[in-house]
């Protein structure tokens, strides 16, 4: 199955790079590329691609609000791009609805690893680097504890599989925790998604912070 893609950047160089890199995947297609955030929703509406990666800041319309309109009206995953100078705005391009991101700077086959992921529906919190961001973003916003639904609709084995993703835990780790098989973790999480009405794993990550269920520096 082809996963297909539209890359957007205001770097042309940048964007190019990146697009040649995932064009040349045997199970990856460039449909369009964008300069700005208005040229990414454009090619979002029209191609409906799997996964759009979007730089966050560009002209017109930044990458954050182009992430929130996307994720809200299309299936399309949302995978930012992202320098160390900008990680302020990380955990807004989260709650906007991406589905993880990226730095600048990535290495060739973390890129295209980190695609295969978004697109297979999974979220990109496994690096201690993204779960300190997170960290300091819900302790320096200072967010009040509120779940779109409240926690009360779930189950104690659905909270505590809740608690684990906001730790950043894989399946498998969820699993060795929790003294269940994958596919029961499996389950769980997909519950807690329903449950909560969120779009993925990102955004459980937000709920499990701003309910007040898992606390910043806490693991």
């Amino acid at each position: 199955m082809t996963i297909n893609l539209v890359v957007a950047d205001d770097q042309e160089l940048v964007r190019s790079g990146f697009a040649m890199i995932l064009d040349s995947q045997p199970d990856m297609s460039v449909v369009a590329e964008a300069g700005d955030g208005v040229e990414a929703i454009e090619a979002v509406r029209r191609h409906r691609p799997d996964v759009l990666l979007l730089d966050i800041r560009m002209p017109r319309m930044d990458g954050i609000e182009a992430a929130r309109v996307v994720c809200g009206e299309t299936g399309t995953k949302v995978l930012m791009l992202t320098t160390f100078d900008q990680d302020d705005y990380v955990y807004d391009a989260l709650h906007a609805g991406a589905s993880g991101f990226l730095l600048k700077d990535v290495r060739r086959d973390d890129l295209v690893h980190a695609v295969r992921v978004v697109a297979a529906g999974d979220s990109l919190l496994a690096p201690a680097v993204t779960r300190r961001l997170i960290d300091d973003m819900v302790r320096s916003r200072r967010r009040p504890a509120v779940s779109p639904v409240g926690l009360d609709v779930l189950t104690e084995r659905e909270r505590e599989t809740l608690l684990l993703l906001g730790r950043g835990l894989s399946n498998a780790e969820i699993a060795a925790e929790l003294v269940v098989s994958e596919h029961t973790v499996k389950t769980h999480v997909s519950n807690v998604l329903t449950k909560l009405g969120l779009r993925d794993r990102v955004q459980a990550v937000v709920v499990a912070y701003e309910s007040g269920l898992l606390q910043p520096g806490n693991r």
